[in-house]
């Protein structure tokens, strides 16, 4: 599951994918932003993404596609 996450005063997302489920990253986004602090998440590798959360813009969370058969 792709999940973006834009960042105030930065033209670029920080775009990452997750093997949580979308509720789990759901939950992790709305704790950081009522706790404050930093939103940290991890991507399928084991790297993280930390972005303190008075930075964050927007988190769009994306569902897993089934994969694709030509051009399209």
């Amino acid at each position: 599951m792709e999940v973006r996450i834009g960042v105030k005063q930065v033209s670029r997302e920080v775009v990452i994918e997750s093997s949580q489920k979308p509720e789990d990253v759901q939950k992790i986004v709305t704790t950081a932003l009522t706790a404050g602090g930093i939103l940290e998440l991890a991507d399928e590798k084991g790297h993280r993404v930390v972005v303190p959360v008075d930075a964050v813009g927007y988190v769009e969370i994306g569902v897993e596609e089934a994969g694709r058969v030509g051009f399209g």
